[in-house]
């Protein structure tokens, strides 16, 4: 492409004499040096307009939320152990922070600003917690032969856990005169200056782990002045580990809701946001363990169609931990095959992973979990690995056999691509505002002028066509899932009555009203299995949505029929254009398909939170349509109360069945439709507003010429895709 306008003298070497870059992170500075030295040089330059320096600035400022792989796993499973050998710091994280305390959502992700070691406790206000210590009080107090056990024992735990031994037996006023007492009002009382958070930074690991302790750890054999039970979320920070967790955080998914809502509504927000989920069991239970399978098919709606995740690795963990003699009889292989002892324990460490292996493939492939997925063959990885040996040498495994070394190349891969995607999207941002600034760089006549105004025209046409397209496309899966929808409502309508009651019938009293206490949803402490009365209201509307809604929001997989693949059809950009042989054409088409990737990537993350919204508005108009049958029922006391309350959820679900179902349907069509006109305006608006900054007023005096750095980005966009 012949370069046009004044040169100006230049004191770096040509790019042709440089050698190529290595990395995303020295490809990123590269290109933002380009940038700071255009930037410098606009400074100078009256006639640039001031969006193109406010572009520049902003390219700076982007934040992109980081991925978040979300923990399954009870207490004692290794999972604090894995994670210290994975970020490779013996006991970096305190034993047992993972899923001692169901409760607390805990995450791990890197400190990116200084070598100490944080967390970041976010704790209740004082408010909240007065208001939750009289309810647990109140739960103590009930002397009915009835009373909820789950309640109780969770409100002596926490009571316990903060203010000592017997705390659970004393008055407000008697725990009022306890000096735990003020200490925890003082703490409660501080944070509200900071949001209700506290902050704790360690140079020392040790010191770092003791202090955190408290916050996250429940102790059975020293009770009092253990703070988890005032915590709402905990967020550790790790220096020295930007190759691994730049862009990741690693988050503990407690096993069960809390009886306090605001961290049963937590828990479920951060599974919504898991792009992928590690299920971490002791390879002794891998198979047979109901737990992490149970939690996760609870799990499964907020993770799938619900959600956006893309993967899952299976851990079995503690693979060292095994008697040679016993596992050979189990297998029936004879004992005498290898004589040397660490190689018999080598040889069935080896043998009983390889089994594992096979084993959970099965039982994923053979659930209906995967079917709730869109799934691949690589959807779900084993791993069998050994956090101990991987610190121990003496326990007689290589490095490599431990595979702590394979699950840190999953983490390493994933930042990278992350990295390189950030690295891109800047670059190619990069070389969009270089080709608008030369495309006013060539502005300087009335025939270019009149040029751009009808290459303008032009675009403004496609636009209108490309805007006509995605309306017809998105009125078809309206239509279907209105079809759909439909079916949906008729079968929930005759069926819901009898459903609610083959929920409701079994269930204890003191079950029971947990639910309603809790809108509808329950999971009883120390059982795998969750009771939802909405997730079985909804049942048929989403089994009528599933597979068409997998389609049309599918994360990864081409389906055909996807809003992603949709958006990535976009575009106002022709290969017939009628000035596609134009310089000035050829920077101005460079600059709104730069806009046009941008506006894509920014969509296509917008689209996976609606997906999420969508998807769980089913469920959240039935909700809203119940809570107050719910609290009614909750309300029920005295002899009968359990005929009554059984009686009025079945009469109310009888009697606004229709309504209910309709509302639901309405509302998912209703967000579909929101959808629709927001990509829609966002396109236009934004496409317009890139077509009136590439068409600038005729100038008479020449700007500066940037077709080199032009080069130099499409030299680094280059090197990206190698």
């Amino acid at each position: 492409m012949p370069n046009q306008g004044t040169k100006r003298k230049r004191d770096h070497e040509s790019s042709d004499s440089e050698p190529p870059l290595t990395t995303d992170m020295e490809i990123m500075l590269k290109a933002k040096q380009i940038m700071k030295r255009v930037t410098d040089n606009l400074v100078h330059t009256i006639i640039m307009h001031r969006d193109i320096i406010s572009k520049i600035n902003k390219m700076n400022t982007v934040n992109r939320k980081k991925a978040i792989i979300g923990i399954f796993g009870k207490s004692g499973e290794g999972k604090s152990f894995l994670l210290s050998a994975i970020l490779g710091k013996k006991n970096l994280l305190p034993s047992g922070c993972f899923g001692a305390c169901t409760a607390v959502i805990t995450q791990v992700e890197a400190n990116l600003t200084d070598s100490n070691y944080t967390a970041e406790i976010e704790l209740f206000s004082k408010e909240e917690w007065e208001k939750e210590l009289k309810d647990l009080l109140i739960v103590l107090s009930d002397e009915n032969e009835d009373r909820n056990e789950d309640f109780i024992e969770i409100a002596e735990e926490k009571i316990t856990a903060l203010y000592g031994d017997d705390a659970d037996k004393k008055t407000l006023e008697e725990l009022k005169k306890d000096e735990k007492f003020a200490e925890i009002e003082n703490l409660l009382s501080i944070n509200k200056e900071t949001g209700n958070s506290k902050k704790i930074s360690k140079s020392d690991v040790s010191e770092f782990a003791s202090d955190v302790a408290r916050y996250i750890l429940n102790s059975e054999a020293c009770s009092g002045g253990w703070y988890w039970p005032l915590v709402k979320s905990v967020t550790i920070k790790i220096p020295d580990c930007r190759e691994l967790m730049e862009h990741i955080v690693l988050v503990d998914i407690p096993g069960t809701g809390d009886c306090n809502k605001t961290r049963d509504d937590l828990w479920k927000s951060k599974l919504r946001e898991c792009s992928s989920v590690w299920i971490v069991s002791n390879i002794n239970r891998a198979i047979t363990d109901r737990d992490p399978w149970g939690i996760l098919k609870h799990c499964i709606e907020d993770l799938g169609p619900g959600g956006e995740c893309k993967s899952i690795n299976f851990i079995c963990t503690k693979t060292d931990n095994m008697d040679p003699v016993d596992f050979m009889r189990a297998a029936r292989l004879p004992e005498d095959q290898i004589s040397e002892e660490k190689e018999q324990k080598k040889m069935c460490i080896s043998q009983r992973n390889e089994l594992a292996k096979t084993r959970v493939k099965e039982k994923f492939e053979n659930s209906k979990i995967k079917k709730r997925f869109s799934t691949d063959n690589d959807f779900l990885q084993v791993f069998t690995v050994s956090s101990k040996a991987f610190f121990d040498t003496s326990l007689n495994l290589e490095s490599i056999e431990t595979e702590i070394p394979k699950l840190q190349d999953d983490l390493r891969s994933l930042n990278k691509s992350i990295n390189r995607e950030l690295t891109r999207e800047y670059v190619n941002e990069a070389k969009g505002v270089l080709s608008l600034i030369q495309s006013v760089q060539l502005d300087t006549d009335k025939k270019t002028a009149e040029t751009k105004h009808r290459i303008r025209m032009e675009l403004e046409n496609n636009l209108m066509k490309a805007l006509n397209e995605l309306d017809k496309y998105f009125d078809n899966i309206y239509n279907d899932l209105e079809q759909r929808l439909s079916k949906g409502v008729e079968e929930s309508v005759q069926s819901c009555v009898a459903s609610t009651k083959a929920f409701i019938m079994p269930i204890a009293y003191n079950t029971l009203e947990a639910l309603c206490r809790k809108g509808g949803c329950h999971c009883p402490k120390n059982r795998d299995k969750v009771l939802n009365l909405n997730k079985t209201l909804a049942k048929h509307l989403h089994e009528y949505i599933d597979e068409d809604f997998c389609q049309i929001f599918s994360m990864s997989e081409k389906t055909g029929k996807s809003v992603q693949e949709q958006i990535d059809k976009f575009t106002i950009i022709q290969s017939d254009a009628a000035y596609r042989r134009s310089t000035i054409f050829h920077y101005i088409q460079n600059f709104i398909k730069t806009e046009e990737t941008k506006l894509k990537t920014s969509l296509k993350r917008y689209i996976v939170d609606m997906k999420k919204d969508i998807y769980s508005s089913i469920k959240k108009s039935i909700v809203n349509e119940m809570v107050s049958c719910y609290e009614q029922a909750a309300a029920f006391k005295g002899p009968g109360c359990l005929k009554r309350m059984r009686n009025l959820l079945i009469n109310t679900v009888d009697k606004i069945k229709q309504n209910m179902f309709n509302k639901a349907k309405m509302e998912v069509l209703k967000k579909c439709d929101n959808l629709k006109l927001h990509i829609k305006d966002v396109l236009e608006s934004e496409l317009k507003r890139a077509m009136d900054l590439s068409r600038s007023q005729t100038s008479k005096t020449k700007s500066m010429d940037v077709s080199k750095e032009i080069e130099e980005l499409e030299g680094l966009l280059e090197q990206l895709s190698d």
